[in-house]
């Protein structure tokens, strides 16, 4: 079996490898678009009579977009779909229409978790601008906090277990098991006051961090955020920011809108590319979004 057409909308990061392949699984010419759409009219424009659609997660795709579409039977998300709520495309509208969306797990993790600790280091060795220290410092019997421990936020915690760290994680379901394996839980307020380092690994839309966490938040610390988007409120943290010993680390999937108030300051460091996103996180990716489009046809 075959797609009729296939369109890809957007600059979905799929290896030109895979690409040829997804060509064999339409019978008719692929439509490749390698910007995104300017607003809904273009997303629906783009989509077409198309019966498969591959949408990276900076495209969205509404109930409305939805409703009208003519042949759409798949859409094949080329990025994580952690749940309904935090999706770019309408999962309960399309269901509805009886289109299956599909999204690829964990494909950019050790990449990810190798940009978190790549910049720490750099970060506590003085080699950047901005120094936390008057002199370089080491990971080991620092303390980190990890607010979500999903797949990404406990490989967080086992790389530094690995660098001799204090690790604890707050997380809304207990992790009983990683407990046992040198994990502390504390609540969200024990782990703002206490840890050096805390990291953020949530799921989009998700705020967690309000005036009164940055308040409680250790003075002299450290956030990075890997959350696809922001978890925090942006003025609470604009005014935690300001006290020039506080430093955050932004993989450029949490900077959002707000890179250019971020900026100006020193002690934020911003990540150009998204330090999940390696070469062989690409590779990873466009082999799972081709094993799902083959799932779908061979149902």
């Amino acid at each position: 079996m075959t797609f009729e057409k296939i369109i890809i909308i957007d600059n979905c990061g799929l290896t030109q490898e895979i690409i040829e392949q997804i060509s064999n699984l339409s019978r008719h010419k692929i439509t490749i678009y390698n910007d995104y759409p300017a607003d809904d009219a273009e997303t629906l424009a783009r989509i077409g009579d198309a019966d498969c659609v591959l949408v990276s997660w900076q495209t969205k795709i509404t109930a409305e977009i939805i409703a009208q579409t003519t042949s759409l039977k798949y859409i094949g998300m080329c990025c994580s779909l952690y749940d309904e709520a935090s999706a770019n495309v309408n999962i309960i509208a399309a269901r509805e229409k009886g289109i299956l969306v599909k999204g690829v797990k964990d494909y950019g993790d050790e990449g990810a978790v190798e940009f978190i600790f790549a910049q720490l280091i750099f970060l506590l060795k003085g080699l950047l601008k901005a120094r936390w220290k008057d002199e370089p410092v080491e990971l080991k019997n620092k303390s980190i906090g990890i607010i979500g421990l999903g797949t990404l936020g406990l490989m967080v915690a086992q790389t530094a277990l690995h660098f001799g760290m204090n690790v604890s994680y707050f997380s809304r379901t207990r992790k009983y098991e990683e407990e046992k394996n040198g994990i502390n839980y504390l609540s969200l307020d024990e782990l703002m006051q206490s840890c050096d380092i805390v990291t953020t690994h949530l799921p989009k839309n998700t705020i967690l961090l309000t005036e009164r966490e940055f308040e409680l938040k250790k003075t002299n610390s450290i956030l990075v955020n890997t959350s696809l988007g922001v978890p925090f409120e942006k003025e609470a943290f604009l005014k935690w920011i300001a006290n020039p010993k506080n430093f955050a680390i932004f993989d450029a999937d949490g900077v959002g809108d707000f890179i250019k108030e971020f900026s100006g300051h020193d002690n934020i460091i911003l990540s150009d590319q998204f330090g999940g996103f390696t070469f062989e996180a690409k590779q990873r990716l466009s082999e799972k979004v081709l094993a799902n489009m083959k799932g779908f046809l061979e149902i």
